[in-house]
This record gives structure tokens, C-alpha cells and sequence, in this order.
């Protein structure tokens, strides 16, 4: 029966395989924890805490404890608003479980579709407000594997996008993880949407005819209402160095791949890989500065030659008595276009109150 199913669904897939999207559901993409921005999102072999909901599930076997965590940051020059929180508790001694929480929003969008009334009058009062948000509701649990140093985990993700009253969608999707320790080496395995994450969109046809002939020969038809997010891998390798035991370096180096051509580094037509490097330097466990390298990208020229790009980033955090705050700086690179972000986040060790 079971195989049964499994086949029915790749049918289905196959079946509107029309509607396979390079980039979908980006806002997926963009990451969380202000600590993990810091290094350059290249953290997936050492992710140990309520963030590894997102960053690998394998690692949430190392919360011993109830765990919180909320994040916000503001993408182009305040107008995209990101929000994360995540929650995260030990089952037993072996496993553990994480459930977390992301929107990805634009309010208040002027909505002039009704600008024009029907005798060809512009009328400003006609003008009303309206929202564009991305929602994500991730479940991810997590257990020590019999063979020592490895842990695996996985993820199930619930995806709710909403454009106004003209269009939602519902999705689906979910990831799988490991991670292997040996020694001062770490490493990091996660597959996200390996099943694909599908999406099928409902539209108001009735908002649909108010756009439809404003511009000539564009919009006549509705778009597609289904799209499917490819699956994606990140492998990551890491080590810790002690320098004494006040002073300590993690390094990590992470590899993430999609399996379609891209603008990435290194591209193919069978895999694309955007590497990432990240370094952690810790003081008696409480102060960090951190910095990393990420999204390194071919970008076309206007004279259609390639220029290699990419983005540093920086970060600080502190740690006491169970509360630990990070602020990250990212897309530096990005500073003459007023691209770059400030990303804030707080995570909270809840038994250090009882």
C-alpha cells in the first residue's frame, strides 16, 4: 500500500512537471538566527540549538533543555519585513523536537485596480491597502542514530503565501538531515524538499478581470496554479580549535547545491554549488565576533561578460546566564546600493529561570 502511494505521488509530480520552478519559494532561502548570518550561513555541520529547525534538524539533538529563540530582520531599505520564532525541547535523552515559525511580508501595497472608475475618472479614494506575505510553519525532530557520533533528523513544512484578496496558496514539503561528529570534526548533511515541495495556488478571477487587459498582450490568461520547489542540498564540514580555556575558533566550510544551472560559482546543468565559509571566535563561552562569506555568484556584466561576486558578513553576540543576543551585518558587499541588513535575534535557555 505504502509503495502504492509513493508512486502515485511521483506520478503526480511528473504530471505537472510543466510547472517546475528554478526559484520558488525563495523566502525559504533567506535563513535565520542572526549568529548563523554572521558566519555566512555556512553552519550546517554545526548547528546545535532551536535553530537547527531550519539550519539541520539532526542537530536539535543536543538541546537538553526548553529552548526559544525569535529573530527580525528588514530587507530593502525597510520595505520587506522578516520575522522568525522557533521553539525546541528534548524528548528524552536521545531525541528531541522543534517546531518553528517564519512570515516574510510587504504591507500596506497600494492596490490601484480601481484607480480608474468606469467613466474614466481617477479617483484617489478608490486606492485601498493591501499585504503580501510568505508563511512556514516547520515541525522538525531529531535522534541519536545506534552508530556513535551520528544523529539524523527531518523536517515537515507547511507553507501558506497570501497576495491580498487576488491569490493564496497552500504547500508542502520536507526535509531530511544528518550530522556526524568525530573527534574536533563536524559534519553536515541537509536535503531540503526532497520530496519537492508542492504549492497549488487559488486566484480570484474576479480581481484576476480588473488586471487583465491594463497592459496590451500581457496577463490575458491565469497563471498557472500549481509550482513545485526542487530539492536542494547543503554539506557542510567543520572544526573547533581550543586555544586555551578562555579562547577558542570554529570554522566551518559549507557546500550548497541546486540541482539545476544557476549563476552560482561552480554550474552546471546537472548541479549548481554556491560555496560558504564561516568563522566563529568565542570568549569563556560568553563573548563572539563572527565572520563569513556566502553567495558567491557569476553575475552577468552589461557588456554580457561574468564577474565573480559575493557577499561578506559580520557578526557579534553575547551570551549569559542562559540569554543570548546576536546582531549580524549582511550583504556588506551590497552597502552602495543600500542592500545591506541588520538582522537581530535572541535565543532563550528557559531552564536557567526555574
Amino acid at each position: 500500500m505504502k509503495k502504492n502511494l509513493y508512486i502515485l505521488f511521483f506520478i503526480s509530480q511528473l504530471a505537472i512537471s510543466q510547472s517546475v520552478r528554478k526559484y520558488s519559494n525563495e523566502f525559504l532561502n533567506i535563513g535565520v538566527d542572526a549568529a548563523a548570518f554572521g558566519m555566512g550561513k555556512a553552519v550546517v555541520a554545526t548547528s546545535n540549538d532551536v535553530n537547527s529547525i531550519y539550519w539541520n534538524p539532526a542537530g536539535l539533538t543536543a538541546v537538553k533543555e526548553y529552548q526559544g529563540a525569535i529573530m527580525h530582520a528588514e530587507y530593502f531599505a525597510g520595505i520587506a519585513k522578516y520575522d522568525y520564532a522557533g521553539f525546541a525541547m528534548p524528548i528524552d535523552d536521545k531525541s528531541a523536537l522543534g517546531i518553528s515559525l517564519i512570515r516574510f511580508g510587504v504591507d500596506d501595497i497600494l492596490n490601484t485596480t480601481e484607480l480608474i472608475d468606469n467613466e474614466g475618472n481617477i479617483d484617489y479614494n478608490r486606492i485601498s491597502l493591501f499585504s503580501a506575505a510568505d508563511y512556514a510553519l516547520n515541525i522538525g525532530y531529531a535522534r541519536q542514530s545506534r552508530i556513535e557520533g551520528l544523529t539524523i533528523g527531518g523536517n515537515v513544512k507547511i507553507v501558506r503565501r497570501i497576495i491580498g484578496d487576488f491569490a493564496t496558496s497552500w504547500g508542502f514539503g520536507i526535509d531530511a538531515a544528518l550530522q556526524y561528529q568525530r573527534n574536533d570534526w563536524k559534519f553536515g548533511l541537509m536535503l531540503r524538499d526532497i520530496t519537492t515541495t508542492f504549492n497549488s495556488w487559488s486566484i480570484d478571477e474576479n480581481e484576476f478581470e480588473k488586471i487583465k487587459n491594463s497592459i496590451l498582450d500581457q496577463n490575458q490568461e491565469l497563471p498557472e496554479s500549481t509550482e513545485i520547489t526542487l530539492p536542494k542540498a547543503q554539506l557542510g564540514i567543520a572544526k573547533q580549535f581550543i586555544f586555551s580555556k578562555d579562547f577558542n575558533l570554529l570554522t566551518e566550510v559549507d557546500l550548497n547545491l541546486r540541482f539545476t544551472k544557476t549563476n552560482d560559482l561552480i554550474s552546471s546543468d546537472i548541479v549548481s554549488i554556491d560555496p560558504a565559509l564561516g568563522f566563529q571566535v568565542g570568549y569563556m563561552n560568553t563573548v563572539f565576533l563572527r565572520g563569513g562569506i556566502g553567495n558567491m555568484q557569476n553575475e552577468l556584466q552589461f557588456d554580457n561578460s561574468k564577474e565573480l561576486v559575493f557577499q561578506p558578513n559580520f557578526g557579534v553576540g553575547f551570551k549569559y546566564k542562559g540569554i543570548q543576543l546576536d546582531y549580524a551585518l549582511t550583504n556588506i558587499a551590497s552597502i552602495g546600493n543600500a542592500l545591506y541588513s541588520n538582522v537581530f535575534s535572541i535565543k532563550i535557555a528557559f531552564d536557567n529561570f526555574k
